[in-house]
């Protein structure tokens, strides 16, 4: 038996990114479904923790439904419920929050308790938002400039569509960054903050949980930090070329999904 398959053998637990992993796009990945099935099939836990702060658990069960990947809403963990949950560790209910995000960053804060308003804000906290404008950014910077501070989702520069790749969530916050000249804290991969309430709710031990992703930068770097085992799949941002170069290795890589799931089940057959 050779070490990818020691390895696969030994996990339990398993987090898992979602775009360029499970889908591109509005476009599913092939065999990201039987991944899942083999997954519950062989009782590993697995959870879906993505850095997309866009959308709510249930807007992502439906988005996975119609691509024919079957998950529930708790098996989902996004960046933005991550933020809320840091957040909800050093502030109290009530709290000022300023939103520069879409539904999945503002319903998260909102059930996590906190006010969202449009001045006098204690925080700025920020995500990707497809649809910003110009004066929301101007109002986040006054207002981080007048002392509120600056918590940011996520750090991805760039994101995986349909089209191709497009800016994400980390370059809504240079601009931010660059406007004011204040750094953010950011919640999301590769900070460890994400990842440590994935590997609770899970109830995973670091020994025998992995996490699988696209990007260097976030998903295996913050695999990395947590003391993971790290899988990449060359079907989102990454490419082969970039791995000899790049200082952050994964433990195992694989085409995409659809490769881990046959490699991963010949393991335990074998």
């Amino acid at each position: 038996m050779n070490q990818t398959e020691v390895r696969l053998r030994s996990l339990k637990h398993l987090i898992i990114d979602l775009d360029g992993v499970l889908y591109r796009g509005k476009e599913a990945i092939a065999g990201a479904d039987d991944l899942i099935g083999f997954l519950r099939e062989r009782h590993i836990r697995f959870l879906l923790a993505t850095n997309n702060s866009t959308k709510t658990p249930e807007q992502y069960v439906e988005r996975l439904d119609k691509m024919c990947i079957r998950v529930h809403a708790d098996e989902l963990l996004t960046s933005a419920q991550a933020t809320a949950g840091y957040l909800a560790g050093i502030a109290p209910p009530g709290t000022r929050v300023f939103v520069v995000g879409m539904d999945g960053l503002r319903t998260a804060l909102e059930e996590a308790g906190f006010a969202l308003v449009e001045e006098e804000a204690e925080y700025v906290v920020a995500g990707m938002d497809f649809a910003v404008c110009f004066e929301r950014l101007v109002q986040a910077a006054l207002l981080i400039r007048a002392g509120a501070r600056f918590l940011g989702t996520n750090p991805d520069r760039t994101f995986p569509s349909e089209r191709g790749i497009i800016p994400g969530a980390g370059s809504l916050l240079a601009f931010l960054e660059t406007g004011t000249g204040v750094t953010p804290t950011v919640i999301g991969k590769p900070g460890t903050a994400m990842i440590e309430q994935a590997l609770a709710r899970l109830g995973a031990q670091r020994g025998t949980a992995a996490i699988l992703g696209d990007r260097l930068d976030t998903d295996i770097l913050a695999g990395k930090r947590a003391g993971l085992v790290t899988l990449l799949v060359l079907s989102g941002v990454t490419d082969e070329a970039q791995l000899p170069s790049s200082e952050i290795q994964p433990d195992l890589v694989f085409r995409d999904v659809r490769h881990l799931h046959e490699v991963w089940r010949a393991a335990l057959d074998g």
